[in-house]
């Protein structure tokens, strides 16, 4: 058993599972998925040593973990014979993922609340409490719970700016009576793509202005996805932009041995800037502060503009990163080192950096290490190269080819109300 990032336990399994042993794993689940606890953390079940479990295993694992089809417990396994198992008899309680980042991307991103439902996790220590969400006593809740309605606002008006500015577009290039009609626009073209509002937005600002009445981007070729193997196809599609960059972060997590983790992209409505996009790990307040990055000190904008891993092995001894505001956060967040990898494109053009935090001052990474982060950071690059071109260009033409009937719609006389100067006074 050892503790993961997301409020997540990991608990290994191996060998074989025979009826002594599921007796013995029942007790484990009703351990760790029934004990009330004040910090309440997730299971996630290892088997990838393990043999194909037995029938009074199963029997133990389904028994234990049925009331839990809400919100499986995550089982990672790469065996196909154990696969098989869980394919042919799936307990409804548990989800079979092919690695652990794949499992750790499907957690929620916040505690659980144990006032809510059975906590799944033994109490933790003071030390061992997730850094993220938590306040020290009852005297810091309003404070916190008011810190973060301020973060929350800073984030909605950075989203908001763009999406007004999306809007004025569309108004003037369709015709649509307000900006009602073109909110409604791009809502739709946003879920019929599954593509983020202010992601599509940000692309609405950016992008040349469509060639023809009848195609954004006529002749476009559509480029089937990249293979990663970072992702099974039956756990996350990789048009799902909020799934993959989770499994990022969780794989850079596990690669590195790290407390927690940023993914920053590069965006073109904000001339480039680095955006937070996915995390694991920080605290509101660091999250805050490196929401927007648009150069140093901090170090995701050192790897990007050098086009090089960077490395700060101690925050508090590095006179520039100490003394600025993203080292001090990152110093009140428990991280005293930091490692930063770009994410570049065959061209050697950064779209973004992937970052990772560690709670010990000093080296922890091996150079095997560091070479998977870099392969990982590349693959990055090529998922995000291949999305920009291929999920939101397909959502911008939904928005032109809607457009038309968009603005019919709007400007349509009421059909609750008689048109003409003698409509009824209200």
């Amino acid at each position: 058993m050892r503790p993961l990032p997301q409020h997540a336990l990991l608990l290994c399994l191996s060998g074989r599972l025979d009826t002594a042993g599921a007796a013995g794993l029942a007790r484990d689940l009703d351990q760790y998925l029934h004990q009330k606890v004040a910090t309440p953390r997730l299971l996630v079940l290892d088997m990838t040593d393990l043999a194909p479990p037995s029938t009074a295993a199963l029997h133990a694992l389904d028994e234990r973990t049925r009331h839990l089809a809400r919100t499986p417990v995550p089982i990672i396994t790469d065996t196909p014979q154990v696969r098989q198992v869980f394919a042919l008899t799936p307990p409804s309680g548990l989800r079979v993922h092919p690695s652990l980042a794949a499992a750790l991307a499907t957690l929620p991103s916040h505690p659980p609340d144990p006032a809510a439902a059975p906590a799944t996790g033994p109490a933790a220590s003071p030390a061992d409490s997730p850094r993220e969400g938590w306040s020290e006593g009852p005297g810091d809740e309003p404070r916190e719970e008011l810190q973060n309605e301020l973060y929350g606002m800073r984030a909605k008006s950075r989203t908001s700016a763009v999406i007004g500015i999306a809007q004025g577009i569309l108004l003037d290039r369709y015709g649509l009576t307000g900006p009602p009609a073109a909110f409604a626009l791009l809502r739709e073209a946003s879920q019929q793509h599954n593509v983020p509002m202010r992601i599509l937005a940000s692309a609405v600002v950016t992008a040349p202005a469509p060639a023809s009445d009848t195609a954004w981007f006529p002749g476009r070729l559509h480029t089937p996805p990249p293979h990663l193997d970072l992702l099974d196809p039956a756990e996350a599609h990789l048009r799902d932009r909020h799934q993959v960059l989770r499994t990022f972060v969780f794989e850079a997590i596990t690669l590195a041995d790290a407390d927690a983790a940023e993914i920053h992209l590069t965006n073109r409505a904000f001339d480039d800037a680095l955006v937070l996009e996915a995390h694991a790990g920080l605290t509101p307040a660091y999250r805050d502060r490196l929401a927007l990055v648009t150069g140093p000190p901090a170090l995701c904008a050192l790897a990007c503009a050098d086009a090089h891993a960077c490395f700060v092995p101690d925050i508090a001894a590095d006179p520039h990163l100490a003394a600025a505001a993203e080292g001090r956060a990152a110093l009140a967040g428990g991280t005293r080192a930091l490692y930063a990898v770009p994410a570049l494109t065959d061209a050697g053009h950064c779209i973004g950096t992937l970052t990772l935090h560690h709670a010990q001052p000093g080296s922890w990474m091996t150079h095997a290490q560091r070479t998977a982060l870099r392969t990982l950071a590349a693959d990055l690059a090529v998922w995000r190269s291949w999305y920009r071109r291929t999920v939101i260009l397909d959502a911008l033409e939904y928005l032109h080819t809607h457009a038309p009937d968009a603005a019919r719609a709007s400007s349509a006389p009421s059909a609750f109300a008689p048109p003409g100067p003698h409509r009824p006074h209200v």
